[in-house]
């Protein structure tokens, strides 16, 4: 057992280093009980580190969409107004 949780630390450092959000929800979400403290204040570490990177990547995600936002909005106004506005015969 104790090899498994020593697995589960790297597998969980490689998932921050990664970036690999799907792998850190995967791994959070098996219950783990540490009998060493060591191991515990190693996954306590990485946890926070974990949460860390969740949500620096939210703002990131949240920046992007309001840049996006930002963009669309510029297109939409400065796209050509409808042809049927425009009477050549006045």
């Amino acid at each position: 057992m104790e090899r498994v949780k020593l697995m589960w630390l790297k597998e969980l450092q490689i998932a921050i280093i990664e970036k690999d959000t799907q792998k850190i929800d995967e791994l959070v979400s098996v219950p783990l009980k540490f009998d060493r403290v060591e191991d515990a204040n190693s996954a306590m570490y990485l946890l926070a580190e974990a949460s860390k990177l969740l949500h620096e990547l939210k703002d990131e995600t949240k920046q992007t969409m309001i840049q996006l936002k930002k963009n669309i909005d510029f297109l939409n106004s400065t796209k050509e107004r409808s042809l049927g506005n425009f009477d050549i015969c006045s």
